[in-house]
């Protein structure tokens, strides 16, 4: 069977609004449970298609490291 990660868990949060996905990042992190690593990685693939200032993410990183 072949699943679409990425379509899944853009699917899953179309209609959510700010709080709802804030909410989802944050219980993400903070029960550090590895099965949400691809959601958020998803999230992080969104930010970095759709953000003109790839520097302000890489410092940002950089600087979290």
């Amino acid at each position: 069977m072949n699943i679409d990660i990425r379509k899944s868990i853009k699917d899953n949060f179309k209609n959510s609004d700010i709080e709802e996905i804030r909410k989802s990042i944050e219980e993400s992190i903070k029960d550090k449970d590895e099965i949400t690593l691809p959601g958020l990685g998803v999230f992080f693939e969104i930010l970095w298609e759709n953000t003109s200032d790839k520097e302000e993410i890489l410092n940002t990183l950089k600087k979290g490291l």
